[in-house]
């Protein structure tokens, strides 16, 4: 199989292998799609392999970053990943992500980030779990009866994508999130053109919603905001179309604000879509991270990282004043021994316990570890 990247024209060539692996799209969700893809195409990110003159395989490395700790790490998003279910048992979906991860690193990202369809090959080439997309329905009456005040809102268009990736960057920022994605000015621009899509924009935070369910439910697809004031009048925006919405379904934080806002909570339904991360380039990933700053941690390593063989070799972790570095060392004592996935969820703040237990980390003194990394990561995109 050779694998090359596709022109923007060759857009529509991944769309028959898409429907046969995951169901067709109609004409206009596809369109909607590839427009607000239309960066990554443009960029030559979208990859697709070739085996007798036709498409067997596709995948595609979004340019993006995630916030962790509040601080924004280069991330490729994999996506659209795809091998031809005539194809399929002849390791070609190995082979594809492999050169996807090799591009990855080609590109400078310390990190990749996935969505699982099947979870045993992303983990077989380094890929763990992390952290989860959060979808919670709440009542719309519940949103209604949030007091909130006046605060200047309007509507945002495809001609705000800087505003809105600005205010969106300064939230994740200031609020110290771990896991939330940044697209660029261009993805934004694609996303702010949807229609049927409304997005408002104020000084320090931003909403988008559509209508589902026959126009009896509201969708919140992102709602953040830097201050009390202005989340209680972004969620009061959406209580007002509690006289057709019963229910609104948003994704938001497991800790979101709004759970601690309605007047009533008895429960939730919470639906969980799982997300999968990759530690392409371990220094770097360690020195870009954001960590808490009050916290001090140090550790020899001992990294064993097929696939990424720069990643594998004795190394010294240090965390201190919210700073982190990882450093090539000689070896000595009894390092703490970690496989990629290990050091994946190490990263995403999984605890030492839980990856000890689990057999993703051995050895060494690593317990002062867990709060230098801890963290509740989610996203708010699926991609």
């Amino acid at each position: 199989m050779e694998i090359r990247a596709l022109g923007a024209d060759e857009r529509d060539t991944v769309r028959d292998n898409g429907a046969r692996a995951f169901g067709p799209m109609p004409d206009e969700a596809w369109e909607r799609s590839a427009e607000a893809a239309r960066p990554t195409w443009e960029a030559g990110r979208w990859f697709a392999g070739f085996d007798g003159g036709g498409i067997v395989a596709s995948g595609a490395l979004h340019d993006m970053t995630q916030w962790w700790h509040g601080r924004a790490v280069s991330m490729a998003g994999v996506g659209g990943v795809t091998v031809a279910p005539e194809e399929r048992g002849r390791g070609l979906g190995r082979r594809l992500m492999t050169d996807l991860l090799d591009r990855c690193a080609e590109f400078g990202h310390p990190l990749a980030m996935l969505y699982p369809a099947t979870t045993r090959i992303y983990r077989s080439l380094g890929w763990e779990h992390a952290g989860a997309q959060h979808h919670i329905d709440l009542p719309a009456e519940a949103l209604r009866t949030i007091a909130a005040e006046r605060v200047p809102v309007r509507r945002a268009g495809p001609e705000d994508a800087a505003e809105v990736a600005a205010v969106i960057g300064r939230v994740h920022a200031q609020a110290r999130d771990s896991g939330p994605v940044g697209w660029g000015e261009a993805r934004w621009r694609g996303l702010l053109a949807q229609r049927d899509d409304y997005a408002y924009l104020a000084e320090d935070g931003f909403l988008s919603y559509r209508w589902a369910e026959g126009n009896t439910g509201l969708e919140v697809s992102r709602l953040v905001a830097s201050s009390e004031r202005t989340l209680r009048a972004l969620w009061a925006i959406v209580g007002t179309g509690s006289s057709t919405a019963k229910t609104v379904r948003a994704c938001v934080s497991p800790l979101d604000p709004v759970l601690w806002l309605p007047r009533e909570r008895e429960h939730e339904i919470v639906h969980r879509t799982q997300w999968m991360l990759r530690v392409v380039d371990a220094p770097a990933a360690i020195g870009t991270r954001g960590y808490p700053p009050g916290v001090t941690a140090g550790a020899p390593l001992l990294i064993d990282d097929p696939q990424r063989p720069a990643n594998s070799g004795h190394w010294r972790l240090e965390i201190e004043g919210g700073e982190g570095r990882l450093e090539p060392s000689a070896g000595a004592g009894d390092p703490v021994r970690l496989g990629p996935r290990g050091l994946s969820a190490l990263y995403a703040g999984v605890p030492v316990s839980t990856l000890r237990r689990s057999g993703l980390l051995q050895g060494g003194d690593a317990e002062a570890l867990s709060p230098a990394f801890a963290a509740t990561p989610f996203s708010l995109d699926y991609f």
